[in-house]
């Protein structure tokens, strides 16, 4: 189990990434729902809803780093949004995390996410995903597949069955509002819910 595995195209690493555990510090999660990310126009994956569909700058330089790297960004500047960076070495994609099941550390995680109702409700959604787990904009470009690492990653050792696997558009954003680019594990209480971004044109393919 390496990084490498995750250096292909972005959907196929959302794939890998589903039913896979992340943990931070003692606080582990399994993965139940991604969302997928390209890249700039250079690249093979031109995706212009994405942070670096425009190009490089410093707030998304890790995207076009090697796979595995966690990249961390502030939505409406109070949630914590956490990413797995994918694809090879220089060439920008990544899979954003939307929700998760708590497996360890569920005392940790209520005390973070005291208006869960549920266990289910710790990290489901981007933000409160990142809130359960206590990662921050410090940790980013963390080596998720590093073994003295804070916060890593295990990759899981079967292959989730298709029939398993929701597929549908990505949540709230304007641009390539129809590609479908996320996935969730049906059988999970924790998956968030879809929400479309009113400024999405209303179109049968917006990709």
């Amino acid at each position: 189990m390496s990084a490498e595995e995750l250096a292909i195209e972005p959907l196929a690493a959302a794939r890998r990434l589903l039913g896979a555990t992340l943990w931070s510090g003692p606080v582990g999660m399994r993965i139940v729902e991604v969302e997928a990310y390209g890249g700039d126009p250079a690249g093979p994956w031109h995706d212009p809803a994405a942070h670096s569909g425009r190009g490089r700058t410093p707030r998304n330089a890790v995207m076009f780093g090697p796979p595995g790297v966690l990249y961390v960004y502030f939505s409406y500047g109070m949630h914590t949004c956490v990413n797995v960076t994918t694809g090879p070495d220089g060439i920008a994609s990544a899979v954003l995390l939307r929700a998760g099941e708590i497996i360890a550390g569920h005392e940790i995680a209520r005390a973070r996410r005291p208006a869960a109702r549920t266990d289910a409700d710790l990290a489901k959604g981007p933000g409160n995903l990142g809130s359960a787990l206590g990662i921050t904009l410090d940790d980013y470009g963390t080596h998720l597949f590093d073994p003295v690492s804070g916060i890593r990653l295990e990759l899981g050792d079967e292959i989730i069955d298709e029939a398993a696997i929701g597929v549908g558009p990505r949540v709230g954003v304007s641009l390539a509002a129809d590609r479908p680019w996320r996935l969730w594990l049906l059988d999970s209480a924790a998956v968030s819910a879809y929400r479309r971004s009113p400024r999405a044109p209303r179109v049968a393919e917006s990709a």
